[in-house]
């Protein structure tokens, strides 16, 4: 039985998508043998027919190796169209959902691991705006009913079950940014911690990362465009897990020969019958 979880994020399909990157990963992606792909926003630029098309198609690919959980990021949110109207939300996500239906936070239960998706890209609304310009439409928003129904979800698996949280928004500040990706985040990354997860996949701040939130593993990837903070190389993640451990295993674009290889590896201890998450092992 596969254990590991292929984790990509913002692949900006639009002008910034590398799609030699793209195509790297469709071919990769079979050998790695997942149980689950998830892609955890920012799919488009500008959430255009033809980016959202290219990002569905992509999708689809990797459909044929495993089942795929996607969530939107700030790109899919089209915010101008019922800025701060608490009932506008049909309205801002209608070119998404054409695309990958109505369900814009996806649970996926495998025998292996529950993986539960929860919205933060709100575009312009009252819980993710900040004293600063640049955050308009840009920061996330973690809601209290989303944290208490993913709760709930996790609260019927079992003890073996890896419980993962998806989201766009990056929950720990980035190494060049040294930014969050939610408003208020104190309250979202205890929101977090509170509601049961072993492991939470993000993305938005274009540079990888993998860490402890409390007891709990953080996966960042990076982009898969030309994007990626600081012109470093693009990454992708994969999460691996057995009862004893959580490993989250780097994926670096290697320019020369186009092909991604596996380079960094954080480990962490799981402690077996709770659950929980004990300490950063190695890094290597």
């Amino acid at each position: 039985m596969s254990r590991s979880i292929v984790h990509l994020s913002d692949p900006h399909f639009g002008k910034l998508a590398d799609l030699a990157q793209i195509e790297a990963v469709e071919d990769l992606v079979p050998d790695l043998e997942p149980c689950a792909v998830v892609i955890s926003g920012d799919l488009t630029q500008r959430s255009r027919h033809g980016e959202l098309q290219a990002a569905k198609a992509f999708a689809k690919e990797l459909e044929r190796t495993a089942p795929v959980v996607v969530v939107p990021g700030n790109h899919e949110v089209q915010w101008w169209r019922r800025p701060l109207v608490p009932f506008g939300r049909e309205a801002k996500y209608r070119k998404y959902t054409q695309y990958f239906g109505p369900i814009l936070a996806p649970t996926l239960t495998l025998p292996e691991a529950c993986l539960a998706g929860v919205l933060t890209s709100h575009g312009v609304c009252w819980g993710s705006l900040t004293l600063r310009m640049r955050d308009i439409a840009v920061k996330g928003h973690l809601p209290k009913s989303e944290v208490q129904r993913v709760k709930r979800v996790f609260e019927q698996t079992n003890p073996g079950q890896l419980r993962v949280l998806v989201i766009h928004h990056n929950v720990l500040p980035g190494e060049i940014s040294e930014r969050i990706g939610l408003a208020r985040w104190k309250r979202a990354q205890s929101r977090i911690v509170e509601c049961g997860a072993d492991v939470v996949l993000c993305g938005h701040d274009h540079q990888e990362r993998a860490d402890l939130l409390d007891n709990v593993v953080v996966s960042c990837a990076g982009t898969l465009s030309s994007r990626s903070r600081g012109e470093r190389a693009a990454v992708f993640n994969r999460v691996c897990w057995d009862d004893d451990s959580i490993q989250v295993e780097i994926y670096r674009w290697d320019v020369d020969r186009h092909v991604f290889r596996r380079s960094d590896v954080y480990a962490f201890g799981r402690v077996k019958k709770r659950n929980d998450i004990k300490v950063a092992a190695s890094v290597g």
